[in-house]
């Protein structure tokens, strides 16, 4: 299509609203104008599948879409956003239906305009605008005129449909953003709200600082620069501090002003269905919080309800005009000490640990061969039950197997299932090591296990080369202490920190306690954020390992997952009780497991819920170990345990 050069403007369109002027309604608030939440996870909840087109609603099925406009008014929204997110005319195309483009950005702010105006109240109507879901170039094959041209297209149906303000929302990509908000400029005069999302290292997918965000956002003329989607509240707050510490460190910038619409937490599958964890009191709080550090927007995104809205409300309404922006030189302050306090939690798993959870980990195996269907079934089944986080191991056993990186990404984007990835320093050089950290990281994988592994010499290939150039307390401190500060070996920049949470391997029951402790406090001195252990079965035992440590070394000040192998039969017992290094049973239970017949496994389960129940005082969570594939077993001890 051609260039679009009509212009267009709530002044020109003379739509009555008491709240038109949207900058001056940031100007006149004593706190923070709320906007709404989530469109589409609230569309899904209502029995709208992920895979249909949400914007094709506003034709098709207009009362559900006013429905949820409703709800959030009703919960004291003052803005409420169109459907309209993906449409435009590359996310449109994929559904058959991009010639529809303009009725439906129509018709979304027809419906949420209607909404407004019968509910009485002083609503603001934005248009919402997301990404085009293709890559722009050099990183894809779309042009930037392309992608201005096709930007340009909606937002001039959505101006001339009659909205208040744009909001450009859910951008991981600086340069797409700019586009966009380069578009608006183009084609209305509408105030314009430009919002990225961050992973969880505090930098877009493309590597952009927030710093650096909102520096080329406040250049380029946003009239509020955003923080929305992300991870939860924590986050946000985190980079709302950072975007305006950096713009008030810049002398030739104008400050603009500031949203923030977060996710309700990172996601988790449970039951088949993206679960988000964060409740509405807990934005409440946050309302408070995002006011002080400066924001004049809030809201909230993926996973937000009209409760969570309603809870914001609330807070707000309680404080009134004692919640103010803090002033910009005490603001600068503040901002850093919160910031240096801000805890970092590179992973769920980190932040569930902090949080005091007992948590639940799963190792699985990697396939023998080229289907991953059984595995990534299991993984299933054990989401469901509620797991925290699945571990890979390393070609087990010095066996030939697939890579784990590959397992550990399948999970987690098939899943939505955070992982730990087994990291043997067995048979990698030192260039080999970094280069897989490195490949790690960007599969985004977070939680990392360092171990020794197991030499070749017993696996399928006895005469493979079995050299290391790092002991798994050398590779823990090069992890810490170099690319976690964003260098490698040789102090070369990475570009960017990576945020690597990392765990050790600890037996608690061993044959030489004083050179496991020995082992032990090198791996804690190196910098290890979490204890993986063998199989116990005499916790009396691990307990006094612990005291003795603490007797020699002072407190062990990393939280333990403690192993758990369920028993399956006296056979399997007695196998392990011979064979294997560290494990020692108790005739007890062998004498238990033999009495309980066909229904061994069963009890192997009370056995193993028993095991728990004894360590909860010191552990901080458990490691199955589930033997022969049996996930069943280890579902039903981690929903035993609930």
């Amino acid at each position: 299509m051609g260039k679009i050069s009509v212009r267009y403007s709530r002044q020109t369109l003379a739509l009555a609203n008491p709240m038109s002027d949207f900058i001056t309604a940031l100007s006149a608030a004593e706190s923070p104008l709320l906007g709404d939440g989530a469109m589409g996870t609230q569309l899904n909840a209502r029995g709208i599948g992920f895979n249909q087109c949400f914007d094709q609603l506003n034709l098709s099925q207009p009362e559900l879409v006013a429905g949820v406009h409703r709800a959030y008014i009703e919960a004291g929204a003052q803005i409420i956003q169109t459907n309209t997110f993906g449409a435009n005319r590359f996310k449109l195309a994929a559904f058959g239906i991009a010639h529809l483009l303009a009725e439906i950005n129509r018709a979304g702010v027809e419906l949420a305009r209607q909404e407004a105006q019968i509910s009485g109240r002083a609503v603001l109507v934005a248009a919402d605008v997301g990404p085009l879901g293709v890559r722009l170039a050099p990183y894809g094959r779309v042009r930037v005129e392309q992608a201005r041209q096709a930007f340009a297209e909606q937002i001039a149906a959505l101006a001339q449909a009659g909205v208040d303000l744009l909001i450009l929302e859910t951008f991981s990509d600086l340069q797409e953003l700019l586009t966009a908000l380069d578009a608006a400029h183009q084609v209305c005069d509408l105030p314009v709200v430009a919002s990225m999302t961050f992973t969880r290292d505090d930098r877009t997918v493309l590597g952009d600082t927030p710093a650096a965000a909102a520096g080329a956002l406040a250049r380029a003329g946003a009239d509020v620069i955003g923080v929305n989607c992300s991870g939860g509240p924590a986050q946000a707050l985190r980079l709302l501090q950072s975007m305006r510490q950096a713009l008030l460190a810049q002398a030739d910038v104008a400050l603009p002003r500031f949203s923030v619409m977060p996710n309700a937490g990172w996601p988790e599958q449970v039951g088949g269905r993206m679960m988000y964890p964060a409740h509405p009191e807990y934005f409440g709080e946050f309302a408070m919080a995002f006011c002080q550090a400066g924001a004049s927007l809030i809201g909230g995104c993926c996973g937000t309800t009209p409760a969570h809205i309603a809870a914001m409300r609330a807070a707000l309404d309680s404080r009134g005009a004692n919640c103010a922006p803090l002033p910009e030189q005490a603001s600068i302050t503040i901002e850093a000490e919160e910031q240096a306090a801000q805890p970092e939690f590179p992973s769920r798993l980190a932040e569930k640990l902090a949080a005091g959870k007992f948590v639940t980990a799963v190792e699985m195996d990697p396939p023998r061969g080229l289907s991953a269907h059984k595995l990534l079934a299991g993984a299933s089944l054990l989401a469901e039950a509620g797991v925290d986080v699945i571990n890979v191991a390393d070609s087990p056993m010095a066996r030939m197997r697939m890579s784990p990186w590959a397992v550990c990404d399948l999970v987690q984007r098939t899943l939505g299932v955070e992982t730990t990835l087994h990291f043997p320093t067995r048979g990698r050089n030192l260039l080999r090591v970094q280069g897989d950290l490195l490949a790690a990281h960007a599969l985004g994988i977070r939680n990392i296990f360092v171990v020794m592994g197991d030499p070749t010499a017993i696996g399928d290939y006895p005469d493979a080369m079995d050299n290391y150039d790092l002991v798994p307390s050398g590779l823990i401190r090069l992890i810490k202490r170099n690319f976690n500060l964003g260098r490698d070996h040789a102090g070369a920049d990475l570009g960017q920190p990576t945020s690597f949470f990392v765990g050790c391997a600890l037996n608690l029951t061993p044959q030489d306690p004083l050179q496991e402790m020995k082992s032990l406090q090198r791996k804690a001195r190196a910098g290890a954020d979490f204890i993986l252990s063998q199989p116990v079965y005499k916790p009396e035992h691990a307990r006094r390992f612990l005291e003795e440590y603490q007797e020699r070394y002072g407190s062990l000040n990393i939280p333990i997952l403690v192993g758990v192998l369920p028993l399956l039969s006296e056979r399997h017992a007695t196998f392990l009780n011979n064979e294997v290094p560290g494990v020692s049973i108790p005739p007890l239970m062998l004498e238990r497991l033999r009495q309980a017949g066909e229904s061994a496994p069963l009890e192997g389960v009370r056995i193993a819920l028993e095991l728990v129940e004894e360590m909860r005082a010191w552990a901080s969570g458990i490691y199955l170990m589930p033997q022969f594939n049996r996930f069943d077993l280890a579902a039903e001890i981690i929903e035993g345990l609930r």
